[in-house]
Order: structure tokens, then C-alpha cells, then sequence
């Protein structure tokens, strides 16, 4: 078990990625923003393609900016994102999020503490 001390970006984007509701997604620089770290997208996404060891971070719901499957690679077969993204209704063409707007979870406004 970790202390305090020994808590990690790397275990605070896990955590925040495992609060993204089902059927919603957000965007690389949306996490590193709440996190305090705004600027810092790419160490985001850096963090996500080590996602797959943990069965319980759904990486498919983090995208980029633009609603774009960036991280697609990540997911073994090349369709695996799309497809886990379909199961919660959401509907993708081209490798992009439709309705990413109206889908858009912003950790900034839903998280009430």
C-alpha cells in the first residue's frame, strides 16, 4: 500500500479517468488541467498507454481535444477503442467522436467536492 508521499500523477490521472461516467468522454487536456498540471496533455496520454494494466481504467473515454481516437494504438486490435466506445452508445465516424460536445464530461464542472 502507498503512503501519501508515494501517491502519484500516474495514480491521480488513473483515478480521475475511473470517475468518467459511462457513455462520456473527456479529453487528455482536460484531466491534466483538474490536475493542476494544464499544458500537460501528452504526459496524460503518456499515462493512459500504460492504462491496459489496470482492467479497471476505461482509457477508451479519454480522447483528444478534437473528439479524435489518438490513443486508438493502445488498445491491441485497431478497432478495440471504437468498438468499446459504440458499447456505451457512442458514435463514432472516422475516428472522431459525434456529439463529442454534448458528450464531453469536463472534470472541472462535474466534480463537486
Amino acid at each position: 500500500m502507498k503512503t501519501k508521499s508515494e501517491h502519484t500523477f500516474f495514480d491521480d490521472v488513473y483515478a480521475l479517468v475511473r470517475l468518467i461516467p459511462d457513455g462520456r468522454i473527456t479529453s487528455y487536456g482536460a484531466i491534466a488541467a483538474y490536475l493542476g498540471s494544464k499544458g500537460s496533455s501528452r504526459m496524460v496520454g503518456w499515462v493512459m498507454n500504460n492504462a491496459h494494466q489496470f482492467g479497471d481504467v476505461p482509457a477508451h473515454r479519454v480522447v483528444n481535444r478534437k473528439g479524435v481516437l489518438t490513443g486508438k494504438l493502445h488498445f491491441g486490435e485497431i478497432d478495440a477503442m471504437q468498438r468499446l466506445l459504440e458499447a456505451e452508445g457512442i458514435k463514432i465516424i472516422g475516428d472522431q467522436v459525434v456529439e463529442f460536445e454534448k458528450l464531453f464530461w469536463d472534470p472541472a464542472k462535474e466534480i463537486h467536492l
